[in-house]
This record gives C-alpha cells, structure tokens and sequence, in this order.
C-alpha cells in the first residue's frame, strides 16, 4: 500500500473532488483531463519507508535528491564554527519527506521569510524562505535548513524544541521543488560528491568521530 505524507491530503482530496465533479458534469471523457492530477498528487506526496544504515557513526541524507553544494564556510548565525555545507536539490519528482541524519535532539525551530529563487541557485540558500533547525547530537550542534524555492513555497516542519529523534526518522517536508541544506562538523569525513543522487535516511552522507 501507498503510504503518504499528511501534508499531501489535502492537495489529493481536492485534487480527487475536481476530477469527480467534471465526471458527473460533463461525463467521463472529461474527467481525463483532470484525473492525471490526482495521479501526481498521490506520487509526489508519496512517503516509503526506508531501511536506515545501523553503521556507528553514519549521518544519512536529509533528503532526497542531486548534491549541488559541498564546501567548507563559516556558519556564524547559529554555531558560529567553520563548518561542512551540503546542500541537495529535489526536483517535483523526488519524495519531498525530510528526514534527520543522525540520533539527536531538536534545539530550536525557526521559521524564516525570504523570497523564492531557484532552489538549485547559491543565493536561495540565504535568501529564501526557510526553516533553521539546529539539532543537537553527540558529534556537537548541526544545522538543517529547509528552503524553499521558485516552485515549492511552503516547507513544514513537523518537529518542536526539546524532542528527541532517531537517525533517519522523518521530522518534515517541503512541498514540490526545493532543496535542504545541511552544515556538518568540519572534521566530518564525506561520503558524497557533487551531482551524486542520494535518498533521506538511506544513503550515508558522512562519518563523524564522537565529540
């Protein structure tokens, strides 16, 4: 069976209605035309379960999606250190379910106004709308960041300060094309490249040494 993130009901009940009313309207050669909606509604909300890596030390991707960035920076908003970025793109055609790298506990959520770029541009990165969640772990504080872009303009977390998550356990979404970006201990060993495809809470992003 189909499992499917809650955020997408709503698009598929509505999507599911409009194809109903133009069947009972104007007959069933009509409602053709509506009924590959719901089709894509049903696919892009769409939440597999994953098999999560049980290796010591792992950190898995947030999201699903292509690498565009992997670089060191200086993030000083929130851990002020000099710190790993890895951001990943989502196209409409990947599952938008984020998940959280490693076991740890939420320390603040914060939802950020902005414009919408292009998810995949440097610059949405920052200026974009986004929701900053710094997640505290036994490798130190990690940010994740879930921004959305031209398309996707409404990203969800579904977490609050103070809960505690396991590796891979799923902690929000953004609605159709985005990105997440993820900022990792400098001393992070990366697993991952630039244009390599990765899957949340399944392929391993990183290795970190307990801080």
């Amino acid at each position: 069976m189909l499992k499917l993130a809650p955020e997408g009901y709503p698009f598929i009940v509505s999507s599911s209605l409009l194809t109903a009313a133009v069947f009972f309207l104007f007959g069933p050669l009509y409602a053709f035309m509506p009924a590959p909606l719901v089709l894509f509604m049903l696919w892009f909300f769409r939440d597999p379960d994953r098999p999560i890596p049980q290796e010591k030390d792992v950190l898995v991707s947030p999201a699903d999606g292509r690498i565009i960035v992997v670089r060191e920076v200086r993030e000083d908003r929130y851990l002020q250190a000099d710190v790993i970025q890895v951001s990943i793109f989502m196209s409409p055609l990947n599952v938008h379910v984020n998940r959280v790298p490693c076991e740890g506990v939420v320390k603040t959520v914060r939802h950020n106004k902005g414009r919408f770029f292009a998810a995949y541009k440097d610059e949405a990165s920052v200026q974009n709308e986004n929701i900053e969640m710094v997640f505290g772990t036994r490798y130190g504080d990690l940010l994740l960041r879930q921004v959305a872009g031209f398309v996707a303009r409404r990203a969800v977390c579904r977490v609050s300060e103070g809960e505690k998550l396991t590796r891979g356990a799923r902690y929000g979404m953004i609605k159709f094309s985005s990105r997440v970006d993820i900022y990792l201990p400098k001393d992070a060993i990366i697993k991952v490249g630039l244009d390599q495809t990765v899957k949340a809470g399944e392929t391993v992003i990183a290795e970190c040494l307990q801080g």
